[in-house]
């Protein structure tokens, strides 16, 4: 009986496997094939493979500033919502000061509200400051991460508090018990929230559709779905896609030693 459970188990986690993974193959087959009418089956099969579609998107003209606007909105936001987060968690974890609690739970209480009712105001008051079709524009909105900082929070609170009080004893100013103290013993959550941090602006599309008006302020997803609107071949657009699925799959691979660490020991109490 146990053996027949572990088989039926394994054809089941087998086909979960195919059927999650065949989108991916979807896109790697089509993007091989030649330029062209798309028909299916067919076309999935992987024969005849081309880099007609790879060539003519790496000859867009656009496709360079896409990738750079992209990696500047990624890094730099990556960059500024773990500052601002490590900051914000150190302060309400390890921190006396009145209000705190208040103020925390009214923060992460921001998860609450939905992305899209805080759009339009948003973008007034970005564009009422000068903020359309430019990378700060684009960027500060996003640095405010409620659930980095809850992230943060949990996982600096299970620091013990011997260890503050220690580097205190011998000295140490905030600053360096943050550079010294707490930045080396967050390195997993740091590394597995930058990776998230990574994907969602790296694949994000609403904002940047939003705030980058001009062709030149395009992100990769926007760009991609304006080849879509152009009536562009799915060949093409298949590329584009493997293109920017790239990076972001190499940020996991080189995120991916502190991943599961990070997942793991989030929220716990010890």
């Amino acid at each position: 009986m146990s053996g027949l459970r572990k088989a039926g188990r394994a054809t089941v986690l087998f086909l979960a496997a195919i059927v999650t993974l065949f989108p991916f193959y979807a896109m790697l087959v089509l993007s091989f094939k030649p330029i062209g009418p798309v028909t299916l089956p067919g076309s999935l099969l992987p024969g005849g493979l081309s880099l007609e579609a790879y060539e003519q998107v790496l000859g867009t003209a656009s496709l360079a500033r896409w990738l750079l606007n992209t990696a500047v909105y990624a890094i730099v936001s990556v960059v500024g919502v773990l500052a601002l987060s490590m900051l914000a968690g150190y302060a309400f974890a390890k921190k006396r000061f009145p209000g705190k609690e208040t103020m925390f739970w009214s923060f992460v209480a921001m998860l609450m509200v939905p992305y899209h009712v805080t759009l339009i105001p948003l973008f007034i008051l970005i564009a009422d400051w000068g903020g359309v079709d430019t990378y700060w524009g684009l960027i500060i909105p996003t640095l405010a991460n409620a659930q980095a900082v809850f992230l943060m929070r949990q996982f600096i609170s299970t620091l013990p508090d011997e260890l503050f009080e220690a580097a205190r004893l011998d000295g140490c100013g905030e600053l360096r018990i943050l550079w010294s103290l707490v930045l080396p013993l967050t390195k997993p959550i740091l590394a597995t929230l930058g990776v998230f941090i990574f994907l969602w602006h790296w694949n994000d599309y609403l904002w940047p559709l939003v705030i980058g008006q001009s062709e030149e302020m395009r992100t990769l997803t926007v760009g991609i779905a304006s080849l879509q609107a152009e009536r562009v071949p799915l060949n093409v657009v298949m590329a584009g896609s493997v293109v920017a699925f790239v990076p972001i799959f190499m940020a996991y691979l080189i995120g991916q030693r502190y991943f599961v660490e990070g997942v793991t020991t989030t929220g716990m109490k010890g």
